[in-house]
């Protein structure tokens, strides 16, 4: 078969048919050597990558043949001669045919991942690949470039105790299915990805394929998991009053896990029958858009730090919001403030298997979609906030459906009869309390947007039926209100 000996993946039908991405790029044999400088830092700033020369834009084969021996030259030795310092990269001369019929030749470039340095051009340019572009990087972002290429990347660490053996060959052959890769060997897939690394004499697993394919990944990493909490409310309570109804763990490897999580997550969402006043029919409306929440999820997995024993992803619901929080700060060239236009992987080999597997999304459009996602169902913008060392999504759904909510939790506490004799002002009431907690009066006023009297009028209606409670005299400036339990 033509195509890479340095990468089996890399065929003549791969070259030809496959879309430029993060890790492949074509370029004519007309483009200046020279230019190919701002690809090259680009993607060895970035997680390395392949340029094919001699395919033009329409993945046609011209070749290099026609170009002469100098240029072809000038091509190969590119890195070294428009690059400072030199990347670490390989070459290949492939034999095809060109698109006339005769004999030629493509010239692969693999550019190395740089991993403690900046590459720059001769010019003293900084490039970075994100996506299928060669982005150039300036002020604050090539400042965080800087400081993320002093970092190590976990996952490219041996695991010294796991063996091929420990690895689940479904997984394994369902990567290789994707990836057009059946007639290779687990172990040549493993090596070509860079999962399996030299130590002393011997060739051991990397922490990134151990989490990706084990049979048991609990075994070697307790903290790969996802913990789904669910509360009764918009708070969670503790003591008598928790209100803590689902506590679910998702242990498995990372392959699997995003499924997993997706099939019981959405069994715990709710679906909405709501009148349509323009139709005037009936119409079921999801809490949040698919896309929103299960995208949050897959960049949860995608890019939490793995290194940060003793922490996992937490999902956790609320009955006005979902909150999902992975361990680790934003890789440092993405901010909260550019997350929906900058993309840099902590986890590079791990983003790009599950790439390939359909989950991550190319080209950043996955943020940006679930802010599209959000505002396509009239719900407030999706808020992204670093607290501690994690980053948070949290997603909010709309107020009907919030009143939908509270309404119901608050007639399975008092009955349908009780619930049907309260006014609209008291619903409110007892809905805010019951969701919050205690509360004082002014609070109460706020959420009701009624007058103080019409509030305190109500409290003593429903302090007199003893469905509230009162803490504190009335004087007491401390004085607050809540629901009696039943």
């Amino acid at each position: 078969m033509i195509g890479s000996q340095y990468n089996r993946l890399l065929t003549l039908e791969y070259l030809q048919t496959e879309n430029e991405n993060k890790y492949f790029d074509r370029k004519s044999g007309k483009i200046k050597p020279s230019d190919l400088s701002k690809h090259i830092s680009a993607f060895a700033n970035a997680d390395g990558g392949t340029m094919a020369i001699g395919l033009d834009d329409n993945k046609t084969i011209e070749g290099i043949n026609q170009f002469g021996e100098k240029k072809i030259n000038d091509f190969i030795n590119a890195p070294r001669n428009y690059c400072k310092p030199m990347p670490r990269y390989e070459y290949e001369l492939i034999d095809v045919l060109n698109s006339k019929g005769d004999p030629d030749r493509i010239l692969l470039l693999h550019i190395g991942e740089s991993v403690d340095q900046i590459i720059r051009t001769s010019s003293e340019l900084t490039y970075l690949r994100i996506g299928d572009r060669s982005v150039e990087m300036r002020g604050d972002d090539l400042r965080n470039l800087e400081y993320a290429k002093s970092a190590r990347h976990y996952e490219d660490e041996i695991n010294p105790d796991a063996e091929m053996s420990d690895l689940n060959e479904d997984l394994l052959t369902q990567y290789a299915e994707h990836i057009g890769a059946t007639d290779l060997s687990f172990k040549e897939i493993l090596k070509a990805r860079g999962f399996i690394k030299t130590h002393g004499r011997e060739e051991r697993l990397t922490n990134a394929a151990v989490l990706l394919f084990a049979k048991n990944v609990y075994q070697f990493y307790p903290n790969c998991r996802i913990r789904f909490l669910r509360y009764d409310g918009n708070y969670a309570q503790v003591g008598t009053s928790i209100n803590l109804i689902r506590d679910t763990g998702i242990e498995c490897s990372l392959l699997e896990i995003i499924d997993k999580a997706k099939d019981f997550i959405a069994t715990q969402l709710r679906e909405f029958t709501l009148l349509d006043e323009k139709t005037g029919k009936f119409q079921v409306v999801p809490e949040y858009p698919e896309f929103a929440w299960q995208e949050g999820i897959v960049n949860a997995v995608v890019h939490r730090e793995y290194a940060m024993t003793g922490s996992y992803i937490k999902v956790t619901m609320y009955d006005d919001r979902l909150e999902i929080e992975s361990p680790g700060k934003l890789p440092n060239i993405v901010t909260v403030e550019n997350i929906r236009e900058t993309r840099f992987s902590r986890n590079p080999r791990i983003s790009r298997v599950l790439t390939e597997m359909g989950w991550v999304r190319e080209l950043n459009e996955g943020v940006k979609r679930i802010y599209s996602a959000m505002e396509s169902f009239f719900l407030e913008a999706p808020i992204y906030s670093e607290p501690e060392q994690s980053v948070r999504l949290v997603l909010k759904n709309n107020i009907i459906m919030r009143s939908i909510r509270q309404g119901d939790r608050a007639m399975n506490r008092f009955g349908q009869d009780v619930w049907d004799s309260l006014d609209n002002a008291e619903k409110m009431i007892v809905s805010y309390l019951i969701n919050k907690g205690a509360a004082k009066r002014a609070e109460l006023t706020q959420y009701t947007g009624k007058s103080s009297g019409t509030v305190t009028n109500r409290l003593n209606k429903l302090i007199d039926r003893g469905l509230v409670k009162a803490n504190g005299n009335q004087y007491d400036p401390n004085r607050n209100y809540e629901v009696v339990l039943p």
